[in-house]
């Protein structure tokens, strides 16, 4: 299951988000999104985890307050295609 966490603090790192959810199972993936230009965080990421522990952590994470900002915590969607072609590099 992949999980979406967003409104993370800027601080927040792959360690510490696989130790928040491993209370609830066993973590394949922590991915922080990083803003490509800047290099900063953007303030979300995803965690893969089994589909019943996935569940139970995103039930009991969402709204759960780290480093006084409150996690949105919800199964991850799709992407939409998008509407425009890609930049050229």
């Amino acid at each position: 299951m992949k999980i979406y966490v967003g409104n993370l603090p800027y601080s927040a790192t792959k360690q510490e988000l696989r130790t928040l959810f491993e209370e609830y199972g066993d973590v394949e993936t922590v991915d922080l999104v990083i803003d490509k230009e800047t290099g900063k965080p953007r303030g979300f990421g995803f965690v893969i985890m089994e589909d019943k522990s996935g569940d139970a952590a995103v039930k009991a994470l969402d709204g759960y307050q780290m480093a006084g900002r409150r996690l949105k915590v919800d199964s991850a969607r799709e992407k939409p295609p998008t509407r425009r072609p890609p930049r050229p590099r």
